[in-house]
């Protein structure tokens, strides 16, 4: 099951990010919005569910992308494979970038994604186990 599990979400990930959300590109000198907080209580545990979450905090990651890549002034697009374990209670343990898998090598890119993993909330799961979950991301820079 909980291969399963991670390899429904590693798919539904590269596809939802790869396409993006339809319009979403900021015009320039717009101001992001901050996303409304995400009720995860009233969520299931499912990989929908997850995947809501994930696309919901993207931006989050997003900005990880844009400021490192502005800070060293570089524009190179890649991946990011990014492994962590959904608790019992709903939070995330043991964020990391896999090695594997990973086309941009930047540790302070790599520490700011791991820190938005880490305060990620996710639905609880109902059979009180801990999930790890596999997740990829396909980071470029937004004009």
């Amino acid at each position: 099951m909980r291969r399963s599990f991670v390899a429904m979400m590693v798919l539904a990930s590269t596809v939802a990010l790869a396409q993006g959300e339809p319009g979403s590109k900021p015009s320039k000198g717009a101001r992001k919005k901050a996303p409304a907080e995400l009720d995860v209580s009233r969520m299931p545990f499912s990989p929908d569910s997850i995947q809501q979450v994930m696309i919901h905090h993207k931006g989050k990651i997003q900005a990880c992308y844009e400021d490192t890549m502005a800070e060293k002034d570089k524009k190179v697009e890649g991946k990011l494979m990014t492994s962590f374990t959904i608790t019992a209670s709903g939070l995330v343990k043991d964020a990391k970038v896999l090695k594997k898998g990973t086309t941009l090598k930047d540790s302070e890119l790599h520490d700011c994604v791991v820190a938005v993993l880490t305060a990620l909330t996710f639905p609880q799961p109902p059979d009180g186990m801990d999930h790890p979950i596999e997740y990829p991301f396909n980071l470029k820079a937004i004009e």
